[in-house]
């Protein structure tokens, strides 16, 4: 067994001042909620969490986003030369999206308040103003950090637009959330946008390696303490998420401590199976992850890869979708990426949204993934849909309307019209259930379907040039 001793650092009046020193200038505005990011008692370091005692306190510490702190680039000339303007910092969970704003923040000679997105509003705004318009008079600017800013309304956010036009402060968002949908353009406007990407397996290395071997945050121990394979394995759970990585090393840390606080010789990936749960997935059912990944869920089936759509659809129900959503999609591909190529599409797809309903799931995943990989396997045409479009088209492009009188309802008076052309003729009269008359209205030219030689469409057209269906408009 290998021993670890604790070091205990001073405490700090601020948890920012703990993360970026003691002289760092971060407040909570007065009657701001005491979050994660404004404790204000004494706190020893070793009580955070790995995750936050990680946290780094300049650029160079920074893991992974070379695009934006990398040597030369505009971000980092920004802070190294105060010259931090307003900026939302969008991206993925575990990406350092509000670990970057406090570096930054901290980095300036700017006095720094921080408010929440979650449990802050307009009142502790108004006075982070009124603070930051008396020290604007001193001389000094005021940074203002909020987290999760998409959690704020509307009109939350339009109570920052004055502030942030008139330089009272400069506002540093941070949101997981795609701006474009969840900051008001007004703001986002004013503010210059930094996309934060998930970090690589080897950032994910890279930052696990310092937590391990940080003598003073971290658990100071030499880097073969953790097993090549543990770290695959922690690797492998972070799916590009630090917080994600630092917290179930965390947990399997302390699964493996001992009640003597002996460490083992070694972390084996044993070690992190029986510590952590199963695998995080990324995906926010309200954000671009849903939308992303039921768009490749589509265009997987739609181009004929059986294993990529049903990865998809592995993803979807594992990160909790709702399976009468999926359901659903899968009907609209049905008919509009494979119609009558194979009709029994449709079919399967509707029968596998019956099942969902009802059995439910789990088992419902199986109806999905039969009618999933049925519809990625079968030929392909939308010309069904094309022609729907086309006809749409030609309504919306003025086309005559009005049904010719042969087709018209028998009942109620006659009515006359210039174009009767004499009465219906009853095709099941005529050999082959077929007799050519006009059924569009006068002036429109049909050619809205065009069979596909594919699957079973290609004997639709063979059929119904089989008819020798005339050129005349309606001879569909």
């Amino acid at each position: 067994m290998r021993s670890q001793s604790v070091r205990a650092v001073p405490g700090v009046a601020h948890h920012q001042a703990g993360l970026f020193g003691a002289d760092t200038p971060f407040e909570t505005a007065p009657g701001a909620s005491a979050t994660s990011s404004t404790v204000t008692s004494v706190i020893d370091r070793r009580d955070l969490p790995l995750a936050a005692r990680m946290r780094p306190r300049t650029l160079d510490q920074v893991i992974g986003q070379p695009h934006l702190v990398g040597p030369g680039r505009p971000l980092r000339i920004a802070v190294e030369r105060d010259q931090v303007r307003s900026m939302l910092l969008w991206g993925p969970p575990g990406t350092g999206k509000t670990s970057l704003a406090y570096v930054i923040g901290a980095s300036t000679n700017a006095h720094v308040a921080v408010l929440s997105g979650v449990s802050d509003g307009v009142a502790q705004l108004r006075r982070v103003v009124a603070m930051a318009s008396e020290r604007r008079r001193a001389g000094q600017r005021t940074i203002l950090l909020i987290d999760e800013i998409h959690r704020w309304s509307k009109s939350q956010q339009d109570a920052l637009l004055p502030h942030v036009e008139d330089g009272s402060i400069i506002l540093v968002g941070a949101t997981t959330e795609n701006p474009s949908f969840d900051v008001i353009a007004p703001l986002r406007s004013r503010m210059r946008l930094h996309e934060l990407q998930p970090l690589t397996n080897l950032d994910i290395e890279t930052l696990l390696v310092r937590a391990v071997t940080d003598p003073v945050d971290g658990f100071g121990l030499d880097p073969a303490w953790l097993a090549s394979d543990a770290m695959r394995a922690l690797v492998a759970l972070a799916s590009g998420d630090a917080r994600l990585a630092l917290t179930s090393l965390e947990s399997t840390v302390e699964m493996v401590r001992d009640a003597d606080g002996q460490l083992p010789d070694r972390i084996t990936a044993e070690h992190v199976g029986e510590a952590t749960t199963r695998r995080q997935v990324r995906y926010d059912r309200d954000g671009d992850d849903h939308y992303d990944t039921i768009s490749a869920f589509i265009k997987s089936v739609r181009g004929s890869d059986p294993d990529a759509a049903v990865f998809y659809l592995a993803k979807m129900i594992r990160a909790g979708e709702d399976p009468r959503f999926i359901a659903r999609r899968l009907m609209i591909l049905a008919s509009e990426d494979i119609g009558n190529a194979e009709p029994q599409a449709l079919v399967v797809a509707t029968s596998a949204a019956l099942a969902v309903e009802r059995i439910g799931m789990p088992e419902g995943g199986y109806a999905l993934a039969q009618a999933t990989t049925f519809l990625a396997s079968v030929p392909k045409s939308n010309r069904s849909a094309a022609s729907l479009w086309a006809a749409q088209a030609a309504i919306e492009g003025g086309a005559n309307l009005e049904v010719p009188p042969h087709l018209r309802d028998g009942h109620g008076p006659p009515r006359v019209s210039a174009g009767n052309r004499g009465p219906y003729v009853y095709p099941h009269d005529h050999d082959g259930a077929f007799v050519a008359q006009q059924y569009l209205p006068d002036g429109v030219g049909g050619g809205f379907y065009e069979p596909s030689d594919r699957g079973v469409e290609a004997r639709l057209r063979a059929h119904l040039d089989g008819l020798h269906r005339p050129t005349s408009p309606g001879m569909v």
